[in-house]
């Protein structure tokens, strides 16, 4: 089901993470701005091996897709979806993040549509829900997603924890059309 997906833009591509992208990446990843609106298997600080390591496994587990946002010919973000299984095998979970730098240009809401468009289309993929959950101080967050089709689904309350603080989790979802 893994496919070497590539989805231009005038301003950005999308492609698979590759060897090169190491440097560019651990500068635009090491930033606690972002750390703090991901998971916690994000490294902060972001060092060169943290980076070196992800351009390593990012392609090879085919139950997800893992792509660079690339800008003026460098990784400067990532957006990926993990397919999920059992009951949920139509479903997908979509994460992304971008180096500060390219904030409020809407290119991560663009990123996030298009791969979303690009799984509901691809007739390899079974998906009918794509979903995100978000810390419910990250409003940035829930905009992109909103651009990008996203709708509030939920709120779980005190579902999540960063840093030492439990707070809500907001769940975005986009349904197949």
């Amino acid at each position: 089901m893994k496919h070497a997906i590539v989805l231009p833009q005038e301003d950005f591509i999308l492609r698979p993470w590759q060897e090169g992208d190491e440097e560019a990446l651990s500068k635009y990843a090491n930033n606690y701005k972002i750390w703090i609106n991901v998971r916690d298997h994000f490294p902060h600080p972001y060092t060169l091996k943290d980076a070196k390591l992800w351009v390593r496994i990012a392609n090879a587990d085919h139950s997800t897709i893992n792509l660079a946002v690339e800008v003026e010919g460098k990784s400067v973000g990532g957006v990926g979806l993990v397919f999920k299984q059992d009951i949920y095998a139509r479903s997908a979970e979509i994460g992304y993040w971008l180096g500060e730098p390219f904030w409020n240009r809407g290119i991560i809401s663009r990123a996030v549509d298009m791969l979303s468009e690009y799984v509901f289309n691809h007739p390899d993929y079974d998906i009918c829900r794509i979903y995100a959950g978000i810390f419910e101080y990250n409003a940035a967050s829930g905009r992109v997603l909103e651009k990008a089709g996203f709708h509030l689904e939920a709120r779980l309350e005190k579902n999540i924890t960063k840093e030492g603080k439990t707070v809500d989790e907001l769940i975005y979802a986009r349904l197949k059309d």
